[in-house]
């Protein structure tokens, strides 16, 4: 589902027209403008079925899950894409959405294999890469959207949607390394074999300081 929105966004725009720089919103009735608003209703639906996530978390009794960042993610989502479904259906502000889409993709991969039980544990060595493609998105959304800020000349139509994204994408950024440190560094959120090892290897460090 999630890369079947990811095309219907490279289709509408991103793969057949639209510039990295200052790209407006079609507000026209064109069939690429209306397709553009249409695939920025369905990406903003997507984000109210992303909260099922927590819903999971919770009936599996996986609390350890529901963390801050968890929950900041997907609850403040919708009510910014609503923003963006409203006023800037196209253009310049749904660059991120793409991209978090082929994010996406790659991490309820993840999720379909962690649900499979234990046998598959050992597929789930790169879970670790996983969170450095989280966190080169974020770098990305906000190289790209804080272009508009350098720009001499670029009437987007609702710059504070502009606003809004590089916001968000320097807390996510932020966020996902907090997350980085205390997952890898600390060894606590990796596969049980690797986390073991993580710790060892801490534990070693610490015993050389001493």
């Amino acid at each position: 589902m999630t890369s079947g929105w990811k095309m219907q966004f490279v289709m509408s725009g991103w793969g057949t027209g639209y510039s990295f720089g200052c790209e407006l919103v079609d507000y026209s009735r064109s069939p690429k403008g209306m397709r553009m608003a249409w695939t920025c209703w369905l990406y903003f639906f997507s984000k109210f079925i992303e909260l099922l996530d927590t819903v999971f978390f919770v009936l599996r009794k996986k609390h350890n899950q529901v963390t801050f960042l968890h929950v900041f993610h997907h609850s403040i989502m919708p009510f910014t894409w609503w923003f963006g479904v409203r006023f800037s259906p196209g253009g310049l502000g749904t660059f991120h959405a793409p991209l978090n889409c082929i994010v996406h993709v790659i991490m309820y991969t993840y999720y379909g294999l962690s649900a499979l039980g234990p046998t598959y544990q050992k597929f789930l060595w790169w879970k670790k890469h996983l969170t450095s493609i989280q966190l080169i998105q974020f770098v990305i959304i906000t190289l790209h959207i804080s272009q508009y800020f350098f720009m001499k000349d670029c009437p987007y139509s609702y710059p504070v949607f502009i606003y809004i994204i590089a916001l968000y994408g320097i807390i996510f950024l932020l966020l996902f390394l907090n997350f980085w440190y205390h997952a890898y560094t600390k060894g606590k959120r990796l596969p049980k074999g690797l986390q073991n090892t993580t710790m060892q290897q801490n534990n070693d460090i610490h015993h050389k300081k001493e």
